[in-house]
């Protein structure tokens, strides 16, 4: 592996940092040059805590928890519930604003389990996913009593049945079924199309044929199916046409089984913007047209309307959170790039060397300069693949300034490692001290 191709025709776009629009965090401000986030000096912030740093806005995480939870109320009403992904980030602080805001919580493992609970998150509010859980984790799962274990095979629906009548309990799941949909996304990011190993494949009716088998398994109780058909997903279409797929599965159930299904999991896939020149749908749009699409689809094949789940995770972490690092390093090579080496690199930020993933940066101490260069930004492991941002305008860099990337609250510090001994970077949460006038903004 080696660095991504440079452009040596690009030029800086001269933006500063607040005109950078729908990639910063909700609180971005600029003051005397520097960046601020949730009212707090990023450069103070990367002297006090260190670099590499992940600092999230929890003013704009709280603002997305609620947007998503008064949008799917507000087109669907009480038969709605969100769920954040706790794949995306994970932390004791997050999964207790989840909780405070009224969401459900979507864990993939042992571990985000074993969190949630740390953090008094409520058992029956959580959905237990994963394509190979292990029998141990559904046994802590089922012990813990979860609203919900996701099935993702014939394999895994007798393992729960087995410790289910250990415990002398009946345990609700869903089955995850692949609809078939291709999603405009990164290939490795794709869970719906047919060649996946997540959930039951609608090929040759194999999906409907575990139907019955589910229905005639003792200890478990089918609630309802699930469906994801990928992530960082711009086109809403793609989300009416896996919910065409799934509520004409639950009409056959209903017909030929007999069976009712209550509640339809739509996954999460709402992608956000991590470059200033994409335009992401709102998450109000989002709501709107899966709650309507679910709305007209019943209707229109004579199915009584479902109890309604997403799984954001991505579209409330992704924005809120920034990475802080350090230029340790100049270099030029000459005809080819210009190189600024940070403190941190593809331990902390996978995305760019897996998935070719673009960000916006800025230098925290120069935020309201012009980005008048293009640069590559390198990390500092022993890969030649190691970049965190190809051909990335920044303002004129120099030794010891405190670069901030943007977008970086979601599969960073999930995705993280200790590659060559580097420690994991800490996380710091902000949010703005209140004013007096926030004491009397309620008044009349």
């Amino acid at each position: 592996m080696s660095l991504p191709v440079s452009d040596l025709n690009k030029k800086a776009d001269g933006l500063t940092t607040m005109e950078l629009g729908k990639v910063l965090p909700l609180t971005a401000e600029v003051k005397d040059d520097h960046l601020f986030i949730g009212g707090c000096d990023m450069v103070e912030i990367a002297k006090e805590f260190g670099t590499a740093l992940y600092v999230f806005d929890q003013a704009d995480l709280e603002a997305r928890m609620d947007e998503y939870v008064q949008s799917f109320k507000k087109y669907y009403g009480d038969r709605a519930e969100v769920a954040y992904a706790s794949k995306a980030f994970q932390n004791k602080a997050i999964v207790q604003l989840a909780n405070e805001h009224g969401m459900c919580l979507d864990v993939s493992g042992g571990g985000e389990l074993a969190c949630a609970l740390a953090a008094g998150f409520p058992a029956k509010r959580v959905v237990v996913h994963g394509n190979n859980k292990t029998p141990q984790e559904l046994r802590e799962a089922i012990e813990a009593g979860v609203g919900c274990i996701v099935v993702d095979s014939r394999i895994e629906l007798g393992r729960i049945s087995a410790i289910a009548q250990e415990l002398g309990v009946t345990q609700d799941i869903y089955m995850r079924i692949t609809p078939g949909v291709e999603a405009d996304t990164h290939e490795f990011i794709r869970t719906g199309c047919e060649d996946s190993k997540f959930g039951f494949t609608m090929r040759e009716d194999f999906a409907f044929k575990c139907v019955k088998d589910v229905l005639e398994t003792p200890g478990v109780r089918l609630a309802g199916l699930h469906c994801h058909i990928g992530s960082q997903i711009f086109a809403l279409h793609s989300f009416r046409e896996a919910i065409d797929v799934m509520i004409q599965f639950i009409k056959r159930i209903n017909e030929e089984y007999n069976y009712e299904i209550e509640g339809l999991d739509l996954g999460g896939g709402l992608g956000i913007a991590y470059v200033k020149e994409e335009e992401p749908p709102t998450i109000e749009s989002f709501a709107k047209l899966t709650c309507t699409a679910v709305k007209e689809l019943c209707a229109h094949y004579g199915v009584k309307e479902p109890r309604i789940a997403v799984e954001p995770g991505r579209s409330i972490a992704a924005t809120p959170g920034v990475t802080l690092y350090t230029v340790g390093i100049l270099k030029t090579l000459p005809g080819i790039r210009n190189i600024v080496a940070v403190d941190g690199g593809m331990s902390d930020n996978i995305r760019t060397a897996l998935y070719g993933a673009e960000y916006e940066s800025v230098i925290a101490n120069k935020a309201n300069q012009p980005r008048t260069k293009v640069v590559t930004l390198v990390g500092k492991h022993c890969e030649s693949g190691d970049a965190v941002a190809a051909d990335a305008s920044i303002q004129n860099p120099d030794l010891g300034d405190i670069v901030c990337m943007f977008g970086t609250g979601a599969y960073c510090h999930s995705m993280s490692s200790r590659y060559n001994g580097q420690p994991r970077p800490g996380i710091v949460f902000v949010t703005r001290r209140e004013s007096y006038a926030d004491l009397m903004s309620c008044d009349l």
